[in-house]
């Protein structure tokens, strides 16, 4: 199944992040838990961690784009 993978809000006032770096590429094979990107918000970065176990098979964000809570970053195969 493939699965969208959508940006959570990570804190109370965050709306939009931005994406500083990925730590995966399409075809790796990922655990749930998994660090999939790491982002930046108005006050802190954060990873965020892959919320499904299976092979990225494309991402949809690039390092410096602005992301808002709920658009899909990445797709994973389970």
């Amino acid at each position: 199944m493939l699965v969208k993978v959508k940006m959570p809000k990570l804190g109370e006032t965050a709306e939009q992040v931005v994406v500083l770096e990925w730590l995966v590429a399409a075809g790796d094979a990922v655990a749930e838990g998994d660090v999939l990107l790491r982002v930046e918000t108005d006050k802190v970065d954060v990873d965020f961690p892959s919320p499904v176990a299976g092979v990225v098979t494309e991402l949809l964000v690039a390092p410096d784009d602005e992301v808002e809570v709920g658009d899909p970053v990445c797709v994973i195969q389970t």
